[in-house]
């Protein structure tokens, strides 16, 4: 399922899960490609729920990845700096079927509250209420929902 998901081949899916195993600490093994690609065969992709009538409640809120420059195998090997940079996830999500409404990937110098409307604009069903932490506690969020759902109601979680 998750070389579906990234469109990624059979080794590299094993690789990245590996990886994600030492990451976390896990002492667990992780088949190879070809175990992957022998179980796979008789696997169905489950369809995707279906959307809730009526208003939907969006939940926004974003984070941070670290993105390297080169390689940390580069360096490893060659020697150098490493030249980090930082992405932005910015997710509108119904919590109600965890399904991810819109999304946004930004530069680290850009703000939380700028990319309400550009999120709400990619909402295709009506929104009931908008919720969020208190970095988009501000102005230009209470503008661009209101004037993309007028009836929305905005819950702003002050730190």
């Amino acid at each position: 399922m998750l070389r579906l998901a990234l469109g990624r081949p059979w080794r590299q899916t094993e690789g990245m899960l590996g990886s994600l195993m030492r990451q976390l600490g896990l002492e667990m093994p992780v088949p190879d490609h070809t175990t992957f690609s022998r179980r796979s065969a008789d696997l169905e992709v489950a369809s995707a729920p279906a959307a809730a009538d009526g208003p939907v409640t969006v939940v926004i809120d974003s984070t941070g990845l670290k993105v390297f420059g080169r390689g940390e195998w580069h360096l490893e090997k060659h020697g150098g700096t490493a030249r980090r940079t930082w992405r932005r996830p910015h997710l509108a999500v119904d919590p109600g079927t965890g399904e991810i409404l819109a999304s946004e990937l930004t530069t680290n110098e850009e703000g939380d509250a700028p990319l309400v409307g550009p999120l709400l604009d990619r909402i295709t069903r009506p929104i009931g209420a908008v919720l969020a932490d208190g970095a988009y506690d501000g102005e230009p969020v209470y503008r661009a929902v209101g004037e993309r759902a007028p009836d929305a109601e905005v819950i702003v979680h002050r730190r």
